[in-house]
């Protein structure tokens, strides 16, 4: 019996492919920036985000210009108006009654076409009586929340539910539309979102920048100044500003104390940044070659932290949101009767047990535009981030 043996398999030899391995094995080239996008467009959140926030910017500018109203006109005879009302039919005719107890007749699809002012007041039953034309009569009884509608001394029970077609949104407490009000608060509110975000882009970029190139004793002080800054309440800053600039808007107040102190946290991030990317090689190596120092940190540094910058911009958008908010909300900014989130907010509080979609409107576009932004910084930190595109 005969054995063969097979020689054993070089395992040094080079390797071996055909042309499909080949086309198999080959990749296209994709740049940090198609990484970003791609991973970005991942996210559903994030671009959720952008798709609300790119609505909500065309309502603001663009709703303003179609509504009928405007921020400021006020109409008495419809105060507190909600957007879906409870209409009392009355012989196929529909009736609502307001806040400041008048009567407001409306047709089938919910439009207002009348109203009924100066009725008969009886304070001891707490009942107003309206005449309504035909003979017919109808009475008020506030002493109920909320007031009911009542003919020939019985409460009417016949009631149907009808959405507010001319005020979308409702008035408010001076019977002001809800709907264009919203609009042009949502102007002011991205209007102070992207004066931070310039802010924060120029100055802060600029004054971390330099800190963190120079560094040593320079770096100290300039470090020291941001802590100061950043110490002192930025309300006292706006008190401060308008006391100054007596008889200017609280919008241009709250525009300067963003601008006095709101970069400083873009300058620490920076700052942070450029203290790490100075030490590299490429920095040693334009230095050599005579490039200067502003060269070298607005063409090599700078673009080396971009990704940084634009997190930190975009996470700081939803707390000017909520500061100019705020502001309004407690005085301090916006002055009546222009719109403003925090105006509106502030507006609602003395109807907010009859009327809380007053709070509830406003406020709920303060949380979803806040609530926007949030996922658009989360998606852009995890798209600019190497440890992601691995």
């Amino acid at each position: 019996m005969t054995s063969t043996t097979t020689a054993p398999v070089d395992p040094w030899a080079p390797a071996t492919r055909t042309p499909r391995d080949a086309e198999q094995l080959r990749r296209p080239s994709e740049s940090f920036a198609r990484r970003a996008i791609t991973g970005f467009l991942r996210r559903p959140s994030a671009v959720t985000g952008v798709v609300v926030v790119i609505i909500m910017a065309l309502f603001a500018l663009i709703g303003p210009a179609l509504s009928p109203y405007s921020y400021d006109e006020q109409n008495l005879d419809h105060v507190s108006l909600p957007p879906v009302m409870q209409a009392t039919d009355v012989d196929g005719r529909f009736f609502v009654a307001t806040q400041n107890l008048t009567l407001v007749e409306l047709d089938g699809g919910g439009h207002l076409v009348g109203t009924f002012g100066g009725g008969e007041d009886d304070p001891v039953a707490k009942r107003m009586t309206f005449d309504v034309g035909g003979g017919e009569e109808l009475t008020i009884n506030y002493r109920v929340k909320p007031p009911t509608l009542m003919q020939d001394g019985k409460t009417i029970s016949n009631s149907t539910t009808m959405w507010n077609t001319d005020h979308v949104l409702g008035t408010d407490g001076l019977g002001r539309d809800m709907l264009t009000r919203l609009m042009f608060g949502l102007r002011i509110s991205l209007l102070i979102a992207l004066i931070a975000m310039a802010v924060n882009l120029v100055i802060g970029v600029i004054y971390g920048g330099i800190s963190g190139y120079i560094g040593g004793n320079v770096d100290a002080v300039m470090m020291r100044v941001v802590d100061i800054v950043s110490t002192i309440p930025l309300i006292l800053y706006v008190v401060l500003i308008q006391v100054l600039m007596a008889g200017s808007s609280g919008f241009l107040s709250i525009v300067i104390a963003l601008s006095t102190v709101y970069w400083v946290d873009m300058a620490r991030v920076v700052r942070g940044q450029v203290l790490t990317i100075r030490q590299r090689e490429f920095v040693a190596a334009a230095k050599i070659m005579g490039t200067s120092d502003a060269r070298i940190l607005g063409q090599h540094i700078i673009p080396h932290v971009t990704g940084s910058i634009v997190v930190t911009a975009t996470m700081l958008i939803p707390s000017a949101i909520f500061i100019e908010a705020f502001m309004s909300f407690i005085g301090l900014g916006v002055a009546p009767p222009m719109a403003s989130l925090g105006t509106m907010s502030n507006d609602a509080l003395a109807t907010l047990r009859s009327a809380p979609f007053q709070l509830f409107i406003p406020a709920g576009a303060i949380c979803i535009l806040m609530f926007a932004f949030n996922f658009i910084g989360d998606g852009l930190r995890d798209a600019l981030d190497p440890r992601q595109n691995r």
